[in-house]
């Protein structure tokens, strides 16, 4: 491995630190946080605010399909260290995004509000909660919009810490909201309160992402030199990206809306609560995917092709562990955590939760994938078929809730697809970058599924030797933990791999001694 490989391996791991310490300090705060707000709302006006917000959310395809595009050009111009081209770039994207906000401003007040009160399975005596709701949820909507340009910089100058401490401050003040709930601190609805909170919020944290990026990045000071050619490169790739960005639009909230318009408010509940748990856990993924993407773009634009297969190989493979390690015990013991965690939680919540963690693992194979497409480019064709499959989602999913089949079956569709869409992923991806399916196949998907079916053997005997409870639940959880650990080692990782890892371990073991030693030695 060159010098330069060896430093970006270390800045991936320095990032990834730095977003798993703000993770693990999220995740305990954001699960306490939501049973909070779960037992202050309740279950219907729960589900009220998430799908409402969902709602607003369904008018963000432009922003998604834009904000990748402005990842990838400002991190593609970092990695060919073209320092005078980022300003345009930036310049650019802010403009296009302050008149994208504007625009879908009034959308939202219009045709949104339309769709809230006549089309939508709410309340009566919840409407006008449901509005305030709609109102603060389309403003923290316009505020987000405008800041993608500085959120995209931060992460394409790989500055997690930052990134890290902002959102531990946004996940404090989400805590003190729902403690401002449970002590009725506001003589207003409560649905109303939580959403006015939530909008201040979101706004402090954007304009501290802006604060920074104007201190620390020469390019983020806004000039109006726009140019015409990268405004066509951003919105040409933001065109053929909308394709796919609204497939994933309607595969999430569209398909939330449906499920409130079949089953009622209470079924949203019980799929955010879900999405909830599965948000906590798939956050490991989520922030070591942070680190890697960049490296993964820059080393494409430097025509670093050995290295870049590299990251897109380990990089599933290490996600995909991670969340088997810690999804294991909770798709075994689903019942047991609910009931630890919340007093109380709707139907249909146990099977959402295992369904949604499938999904996450369904998907995570094609992470890295989907990276590696969009730093080449050259997406038309992708979007186009790729997109189009994802899509299918949302009729499917309409057809057989008419049908009358169960919510759960909404999820059922979303793997089956996620599965088709890996192998046209890998179709189109070794035309784009030459990689090889069937290595991809054996190296990856064949590895990770093996590494899984060995991992289940041991924590399996627990599930079905035992009672449910409090006994059987952390027995499993450590049969869990030590198989799939054992087994990652052994046969999920290569030579080089397991050497890597026992080096590390080694080096903590011993830095760990030495602490021992010291104190010892300092007291004596």
């Amino acid at each position: 491995m060159s010098h330069l490989q060896s430093e970006n391996t270390k800045r991936i791991a320095r990032n990834t630190l730095y977003l798993y310490v703000r993770m693990l300090f999220s995740m305990g705060i954001s699960l306490y946080t939501s049973r909070l707000v779960l037992e202050a709302l309740g279950v219907e006006d729960y589900g009220i605010y998430n799908v409402v917000g969902g709602t607003v959310a369904m008018f963000s395809i432009l922003s998604s399909s834009l904000s990748a595009s402005v990842m990838r050009f400002l991190t593609f111009e970092l990695g060919k260290g073209k320092a005078a081209e980022l300003n345009k770039v930036f310049s650019t994207s802010l403009a296009i995004h302050l008149f994208l906000a504007i625009l879908v401003f009034l959308v939202v007040e219009t045709v949104g509000l339309w769709f809230l009160n006549d089309k939508m399975n709410i309340p009566t005596e919840r409407l006008t909660a449901a509005n305030w709701v709609f109102q603060c949820s389309c403003i923290l909507f316009v505020i987000k919009v405008i800041n993608v340009p500085y959120n995209a910089s931060i992460i394409s100058h790989e500055k997690m810490i930052a990134f890290a401490y902002i959102g531990m401050l946004e996940i404090v003040l989400k805590l003190l909201t729902s403690i401002t709930l449970i002590f009725n601190l506001f003589p207003v609805d409560k649905l109303i309160i939580y959403g006015l909170l939530l909008m201040f919020i979101g706004l402090l944290s954007q304009l501290i992402s802006m604060a920074y990026c104007n201190r620390h990045f020469a390019e983020c000071t806004y000039r109006c030199n726009l140019d015409y050619k990268v405004f066509k490169e951003i919105l040409g790739f933001a065109g053929w990206n909308f394709i796919g960005c609204t497939s994933l639009l309607l595969k999430d909230e569209g398909i939330n809306v449906l499920l409130n318009l079949f089953w009622g408010s209470i079924v949203n509940a019980a799929r955010a609560i879900s999405y909830s748990v599965n948000g906590a856990i798939t956050s490991f993924i989520t922030n070591f995917m942070t680190a890697i993407n960049p490296q993964i773009v820059k080393s494409y634009s430097s025509g670093d092709y050995n290295y870049m297969m590299l990251l897109v190989k380990r990089g599933t493979r290490f996600s995909f562990y991670i969340l088997l390690m810690l999804a294991l015990p909770v798709l075994f013991e689903t019942d047991f955590i609910l009931k630890l965690w919340l007093n109380v939680y709707p139907d249909h919540t146990a099977n959402f939760v295992r369904l949604v963690l499938i999904l996450s693992m369904c998907d995570a194979l094609s992470n890295t994938l989907i990276t590696s497409q969009l730093a080449t480019g050259k997406i038309r064709n992708y979007q186009i078929v790729v997109g189009g499959i994802l899509f299918l989602n949302f009729p499917l999913s309409y057809l057989f809730l008419k049908m009358g089949y169960v919510p759960e079956v909404t999820m059922i569709i979303a793997i089956v697809i996620s599965i088709c869409c890996l192998f046209f992923r890998l179709i189109f991806l070794r035309k784009m970058i030459k990689i090889s399916i069937s290595d991809y196949l054996r190296e990856v998907v064949g590895n990770v599924f093996l590494v899984s079916v060995i991992a289940l053997i041991f924590p399996l005997t627990f599930y079905y030797s035992m009672p449910d409870g409090a006994k059987r639940f952390i027995l499993l959880t450590l049969a869990s933990f030590i198989s799939s650990s054992i087994t990652i080692y052994l046969i999920g990782c290569s030579k080089s791999e397991q050497a890597l890892v026992s080096e590390k371990i080694s080096a903590v073991y011993k830095s760990f001694l030495r602490r021992i030693q010291h104190t010892i030695y300092k007291h004596s």
